[in-house]
C-alpha cells in the first residue's frame, strides 16, 4: 500500500510542477494537496510532520500572492500609474475566470486600459504593459522555483524518516 501512496504523491508532484508554469493548473496547491494526502494516508511515522505541512502551506500562499501581484509590480517598475497598477490587478482577477488565455491577457489588458484611462499616451501605456509581461513572467519563474522547493523539502523530510 505504501507504493500506491508514493506513486500518487509523485504523480501529483509532477502535475503540480507543470501547473507552476501553465496558468491552467494551480501548481503549488496540487503539490500541497499531494503532501497532505501522503501525510494522512501514511501517518507521521512514514511521512512528514505538521511543521513541514505548515511550511508548505505558507509557500503555497506566497505563490498565490505572487500570481496575483507580479504583473502589477512589473507594470509599476516600468512607470505605470496607480491606474495602470490597479488595472493590472483587476485584469488578473477577471482573467482568472477566463483561463488559460485570460490569465495571460487579463493583466496586460488591465494595465493598458488603466493607463489609457489615466490619460497616458499609447507609447507610455505600452511601456507599462511590457512591464506587466515581464512581471508576470518573473512571477511564473518564481512559482516554478517555489514548486521545486516544496517538492524538494517534502522529499528530503519524508525520506529522512
Amino acid at each position: 500500500m505504501p507504493a500506491l501512496w508514493w506513486s500518487l504523491t509523485l504523480i501529483l508532484f509532477v502535475v503540480g510542477l507543470i501547473g507552476t508554469v501553465i496558468p491552467l493548473l494551480p501548481g503549488t496547491t496540487i503539490i500541497f494537496a499531494a503532501a497532505v494526502i501522503h501525510r494522512v494516508a501514511m501517518g507521521e511515522e512514514h511521512s512528514v510532520g505538521w511543521w513541514t505541512l505548515g511550511g508548505l502551506l505558507i509557500l503555497t500562499i506566497v505563490s498565490h500572492v505572487l500570481d496575483i501581484t507580479s504583473g502589477s509590480i512589473g507594470a509599476k517598475k516600468f512607470g505605470a500609474t496607480r491606474w495602470g497598477a490597479l488595472g493590472g490587478l483587476v485584469g488578473t482577477i477577471i482573467g482568472m475566470f477566463f483561463f488559460p488565455l485570460g490569465l495571460i491577457l487579463g493583466p496586460v489588458l488591465g494595465v493598458l486600459i488603466g493607463e489609457l484611462l489615466a490619460g497616458q499616451k499609447l507609447v507610455l501605456a505600452g511601456k507599462s504593459t511590457w512591464g506587466t509581461v515581464l512581471g508576470t513572467t518573473a512571477g511564473i519563474i518564481a512559482n516554478a522555483a517555489i514548486g521545486v522547493t516544496m517538492v524538494g523539502w517534502f522529499l528530503i523530510v519524508a525520506l529522512w524518516h
